[in-house]
């Protein structure tokens, strides 16, 4: 078993040798693989020693994805690990799938099996989908090692010839990544964001996961668009239809979650810094929510036309953005932030940029900070001016 193909090398985990491997290594950490391996191909073949220690780090990496409960018993293909959608993302989406009244949901281009399990474990029936033999077989090894099968059919096929008719909802997560990396083209997905538009017409309700930055433009005119972050990471943006929201948009931060809702308000005026600077969520900014987000703040507004932060004369408590108070403003130069630093006996700096060139590793390496205090500093532009802004973050209670 030393060049057998990624399907064969995957089923012989599967296997009661397979299975005690996996036992064996987990936990091996990197330094250690080299001993492992030698000491375990002693008694098995060598291609199922290496497969198994491959598992071992795929589940490694998928804990900040899913939880090491999960992680431990999951299966993964390294695609599957870094395209699988966050499990926290995943039963957020399966929770308006549900509220929505939806039982039953074909999930299209399923990958190892991320919100097939979400869904499933908020009841609701799947029909899983993937056109590629080794990630359909992961999907379906999943469900059956988190005690859902009964729950998920994974059928290995092409998305484009599945009969959908039969289900309440549609879930479509096109591929992404082709041979040279990320696709930025909708177009370019794989199927393409025309044929999933399709299909999600012909559903009841329907959600398309999509980039986070897709052109709002590009968004269809009957679909409400939805961006989502986790702990302030933007993780995706979904099209929903079927769902009476056509044209609206939202941002939603988890955990939480808290919805801000789109009502179209104009953006919010540039004003003077004042003491304190908010940094909207980064779903907030991709929604193009920063007015909404400007509007729950006393006195709100932006210190620079093109420039998504908000300033204000005192602190408001919003989950949708984050809040620091300003202690200095200056015009940018190095020298002036060097000195000022040293003044202040600041070590560490956190070097945040929104309309600046400069690289915060470069700048940090150029003012050196020395001392026992901490700072952020803001590279940024105030009414057109490049400008830096010194302060420290404000906890509030949202």
């Amino acid at each position: 078993m030393n060049d057998l193909d990624p399907l064969t090398s995957f089923a012989a985990l599967l296997t009661s040798e397979g299975r005690a491997l996996l036992d064996e290594v987990r936990g091996t950490e990197p330094a250690q693989e080299l001993a492992v391996a030698t000491r375990l191909r002693r008694g098995h073949p060598v291609g199922l020693v290496s497969a198994a220690l491959g598992q071992a780090r795929l589940r490694q990496r998928a804990v900040a994805k899913f939880g090491a409960a999960d992680a431990a018993g999951m299966f993964f293909t390294p695609n599957g690990v870094e395209q699988s959608t966050r499990a926290s993302v995943a039963a957020y989406r399966a929770a308006r799938f549900r509220e929505l009244g939806v039982r039953s949901v074909a999930d299209l281009c399923c990958g190892i099996g991320g919100d097939a399990i979400a869904l499933a474990r908020a009841g609701i029936r799947v029909l899983a989908v993937d056109r590629d033999p080794l990630t359909a077989a992961v999907a379906r090894a999943n469900a059956e090692a988190l005690g859902l099968d009964e729950l998920i059919e994974v059928r290995e096929a092409d998305v484009t010839e599945v009969d959908t008719a039969g289900y309440d909802a549609v879930f479509v997560d096109p591929g992404r990544r082709g041979g040279r990396g990320r696709i930025f083209d909708p177009e370019g997905y794989s199927p393409p964001l025309s044929w999933a538009v399709r299909a999600a017409r012909a559903a009841p309700v329907a959600a398309l996961k999509i980039a986070p930055g897709i052109p709002h433009e590009a968004v269809p005119a009957d679909a409400g668009a939805e961006w989502i972050s986790d702990s302030g990471d933007v993780k995706e943006a979904v099209l929903w239809f079927g769902t009476r929201e056509a044209g609206s948009v939202r941002a939603t931060l988890l955990p939480g979650p808290r919805t801000l809702l789109g009502c179209g308000l104009p953006d919010p005026a540039v004003r003077p810094v004042g003491r304190f600077l908010y940094e909207p969520d980064g779903a907030v900014i991709r929604a193009h929510l920063v007015a909404e987000a400007a509007a729950e703040l006393d006195g709100g507004g932006l210190v620079d036309e093109t420039i998504a932060y908000i300033t204000a004369d005192s602190t408001t408590a919003t989950p949708y953005a984050t809040a620091y108070e300003i202690t200095d403003q200056l015009p940018f130069g190095v020298k002036k932030l060097k000195a000022l630093l040293r003044q202040r006996e600041v070590g560490i700096l956190t070097v945040k940029k929104r309309g600046s060139a400069v690289e915060p590793e470069e700048l940090r390496r150029k003012v050196k900070p020395q001392g026992p205090h901490s700072a952020t500093v803001f590279l940024t532009r105030v009414q057109g001016a490049p400008t830096m802004l010194l302060g420290h973050p404000v906890a509030l209670d949202t």
